[in-house]
């Protein structure tokens, strides 16, 4: 798999960088990402199906994107930061 990962990279003209090894707060924001991913959606669930997670998945994803505070508004989740823009705009 990850040979024609590389090789993909490669025939797109994507350079990968990797991090060093030991040093996972290189990528900081990709593994709270996935800490919370895995908090919230695999560890809180049982499965009986892959769709059942594709569809737990989505689900999660679409709350993330939405409601989950985010630092660069301030703290504020998107839908509550477009609100504020909306209302100081009118």
């Amino acid at each position: 798999m990850a040979g024609k990962f590389q090789e993909w990279c490669q025939d797109n003209h994507i350079t990968i960088q990797y991090i060093q090894p030991g040093k996972p707060m290189q990528k900081g924001y990709i593994e709270r990402l996935n800490r919370t991913y895995r908090e919230d959606v695999l560890d809180a669930n049982l499965f009986e199906s892959l769709e059942q997670v594709w569809i737990l998945s989505d689900e999660w994803v679409e709350q993330y994107n939405r409601f989950h505070p985010h630092q660069s508004l301030g703290g504020l989740a998107p839908v509550t930061y477009a609100k504020q823009v909306k209302s100081t705009e009118l």
